[in-house]
């Protein structure tokens, strides 16, 4: 298997997240590679974080997914660098990108419930941050 860098920061872990939601339906969108780097660039919670480490990161999504059991392997390594006060951060982040091309698609949701489990997000808690990126993603 494939080494993680050995210590994932808090915001590596957000970026993990949402190139794995981006990656789930097996075609990376461009609507949502310019969603991951917007939202590295102007969220408050990736202040003083290295924008060139995003490919680091994602070379560690390719490389786990790749794997047989690379998905519980990378949640593992969220489990252990993400503070649990950040989970709906992650959560919402996620929804943001799955959204960000106009369309959900069935591995994309599939990820999103295993996430929602995988950071404990409360399910009415989830529904809302849900809607919340379906509305800021919605088409005319």
């Amino acid at each position: 298997m494939t080494q993680a860098s050995p210590s994932m920061t808090p915001q590596d872990c957000l970026v993990a997240l949402m190139i794995t939601v981006s990656v789930s339906d097996a075609t990376i969108r461009t609507e949502e590679l310019l969603a991951i780097e917007q939202v590295v660039n102007q969220l408050p919670v990736f202040a003083g974080y290295d924008p060139d480490r995003i490919k680091t990161v994602s070379q560690t999504v390719f490389d786990l997914m790749e794997e047989e059991d690379g998905l519980d392997a990378l949640f593992g390594l969220v489990r252990e660098a993400l503070p649990d006060r950040l989970n709906e951060t992650a959560y919402a982040l996620a929804c943001d990108i799955a959204a960000s091309d106009g369309s959900l698609r069935q591995a994309e949701l599939r990820l999103l419930e295993e996430m929602r489990f995988e950071l404990d997000i409360d399910r009415l808690h989830a529904a809302a941050i849900e809607r919340g990126a379906r509305a800021r993603f919605a088409h005319p």
